[in-house]
């Protein structure tokens, strides 16, 4: 375990040199750089209890080892008793550290941008799109998460054909980094007369949700364009050139806002959007040239990708990456994910820790 307590000294001494530079004037006028500082440090605060709390132990240890090799009858029985508490108590915290140490994402801490589309069975697969939307709403809502809906196309028949929202509060990303693939219903839907059950889908994109402070994306690598809005909204919608459509053009990830009230809002959403896609497809280029594969991700992330199916006539859920399954999709479907968030990050952290063996 000496490696590990070496670990913990190295982390300790970057924890120190960051607050050291927190109260510097060079950091304290650059915005960027003093939330980046900021994030690195909270993420390191738990790693640096546990390393003074193993210093008090190693010390306690020690100082009941040295009394054992004493003549005096008592002090030894003293001693004793103090290693029965200490090891075991070594030992347990031990175990946590080398959860701490595992290496985690770091976009962890990030709120989300979701996005749901209706995939196949048409109007059902529309309708099961609104369906999921309730349900990460009220997961969020259920964390004290704040949803906030930047686009949307309502289905006539219900749900949504597309909608983007954001959700923000604590960790957010590193709850829901693995719903992004397709996500499978199977139920009779209300236009079927036959009691058939039908097959359909919903995709979802989940990505974090980039700041300032993690990409800096220069105005002149975009095009901002102003254009008429199109379909439901109100009178005013198509009365003002209120929609925005930017590309980056590096890349040529291209986002249309028109939702919002004015240009204004639009552009502010459209840029939320732009900064939080190229961030994602600059690290999607970065892994691949480096040849890696993001061990954090179950499955790809592909919206193509089936990842969980909800079956409705056995109150079914299975996450076919894990093959984890639950009969309660009551529950799931009003926003009870946390069974099966825990059972994907279990699968994650151990994943990560028999490659790191």
């Amino acid at each position: 375990m000496d490696a590990v307590r070496t670990k913990l000294k190295n982390i300790e001494e970057r924890y120190n040199e960051i607050n050291d530079l927190l109260v510097s004037d060079e950091v304290l006028k650059d915005p960027r750089q003093l939330t980046k500082l900021s994030k690195e440090a909270s993420r390191l605060q738990a790693p640096v209890d546990a390393w003074h709390s193993l210093q008090a132990l190693d010390t306690r240890v020690e100082q009941a080892e040295e009394m054992l090799r004493e003549n005096d009858a008592e002090l030894k029985e003293m001693a004793s008793l103090e290693l029965e508490e200490c090891l075991p108590e070594r030992e347990e915290l031990l175990a946590h550290i080398q959860r701490l140490l595992i290496p985690q994402d770091p976009d962890n801490d990030h709120n989300v941008i979701m996005e749901l589309r209706g995939g196949a069975g048409g109007d059902e697969g529309n309708i099961f799109a609104g369906d999921l939307y309730r349900m990460y709403t009220r997961y969020a809502e259920g964390r004290g998460w704040k949803v906030e809906v930047l686009e949307a196309s309502v289905s006539e028949a219900g749900g949504f054909s597309q909608i983007v929202f954001s959700i923000r509060g604590d960790n957010v990303y590193k709850a829901l980094k693995f719903e992004s693939g397709a996500h499978r219903v199977q139920r009779v839907p209300k236009t079927e007369s036959q009691g058939r059950i039908q097959t359909s889908t919903a995709t979802v994109l989940c990505q974090p949700e980039a700041e300032e402070s993690d990409i800096e994306i220069d105005m002149k690598d975009l095009t901002i364009e102003t254009h008429r809005a199109s379909g439901a909204g109100g009178q005013h919608i198509n009365k003002t050139d209120s929609a925005v459509r930017i590309v980056h053009v590096p890349t040529g990830i291209t986002v249309n806002c028109q939702e919002g009230r004015s240009q204004i809002e639009n552009r502010e959403t459209a840029l939320r959007l732009i900064r939080s896609r190229v961030y994602e497809e600059l690290k999607r280029q970065k892994d691949e040239a480096d040849g890696k594969i993001r061990r954090e991700k179950i499955g790809t992330g592909d919206r193509s990708e089936k990842i969980r199916t909800y079956n409705y006539p056995q109150n079914r859920v299975t996450d076919h990456r894990i093959g984890f399954t639950i009969t309660q999709l009551d529950r799931v479907m009003e926003g009870k994910l946390d069974d099966i968030i825990a059972a994907l990050q279990a699968d994650e952290e151990k994943k990560i820790l028999e490659s790191a063996e």
